[in-house]
């Protein structure tokens, strides 16, 4: 970097690193926390013997633990984390322009405020119709089989949930029980529910979380759900790749009013 004789390149650079290394600074007081409650738990140290092994205050023990980010933050990866949403495209006077759908823009909302409670820093992609790969690291897609064959690509690596489309009507099949999930609102708008589907990717020294609704409401109902059940997810799989599907209530105004998990998390 020093090398660099260009001075608009060699900052730009200098803060993508300073965000990296940052967000590495994040993890490791995460490892250290979760490594200080393990002794306690498995070693059957008190927090003064620990304190002493790490050559550290007892008083800074009991900073460590109730500062540093939870456990579940690792869910997401080590940061920082790219959130994508599907770049759609309408008719309008005649010519075709592209747009965002309000109900995607909302999940991704959703998700950039878990993020920021989490510790992470979230920047935003968008998901093109011939889009076919992710960005580096850490990533978010929510996105579904429709819309690009990035998202399709994740969902044919899932062993256990699968999107199908019959004449035209989605559902998310879980073979492994023989059940299969259509979304309510689909076959009737007055009915205030929708089905989505979630995996979680560790790929290559990173995590892809994937979520895709039948509709983009779905998508909120599932980012609603992963927040709220987010520790025991993490617990239960923290070194797997896991997937589930999620029924989701919602009112007139798309705000999300109950979800719950009917198929999964199935480990992977």
């Amino acid at each position: 970097m020093r090398r660099d004789p260009d001075p608009v390149r060699r900052g730009q650079r200098a803060t993508e690193l300073i965000t990296v290394y940052q967000q590495r600074a994040t993890e490791l007081a995460r490892l250290r926390r979760a490594a200080i409650e393990e002794a306690r738990d498995s070693l059957g140290l008190n927090y003064s013997d620990i304190a002493g092994r790490l050559g550290l205050t007892k008083g800074r023990i009991a900073q460590i633990r109730s500062t540093a980010p939870d456990p579940e933050r690792a869910f997401f990866g080590v940061g920082p984390v790219s959130v994508g949403i599907p770049r759609r495209f309408g008719i309008e006077d005649g010519r075709e322009r592209p747009y965002f759908d309000a109900d995607d823009m909302s999940t991704r909302g959703d998700l950039e405020s878990l993020l920021m409670e989490l510790a992470f820093v979230s920047t935003r992609f968008e998901v093109d119709p011939d889009r076919a790969v992710l960005p580096a690291g850490d990533v978010v897609l929510v996105c579904g089989p429709k819309s690009a064959p990035v998202a399709r690509e994740l969902l044919a690596s899932d062993p256990t949930l699968q999107f199908t489309n019959e004449g035209g009507r989605w559902w998310i099949v879980d073979a492994a029980v023989g059940m299969r999930f259509d979304s309510p609102y689909r076959r009737d708008p007055s009915t205030n529910q929708d089905v989505g589907y979630f995996a979680r990717h560790l790929l290559d020294g990173r995590v892809v979380v994937h979520i895709a609704g039948i509709t983009s409401i779905g998508s909120r109902g599932v980012a609603t759900w992963v927040r709220d059940h987010l520790a025991s997810l993490f617990r239960d799989a923290p070194d797997q790749s896991v997937s589930g599907a999620v029924l989701c209530d919602f009112d007139d105004d798309h705000n999300i009013t109950g979800a719950q998990l009917v198929a999964g998390p199935h480990r992977w």
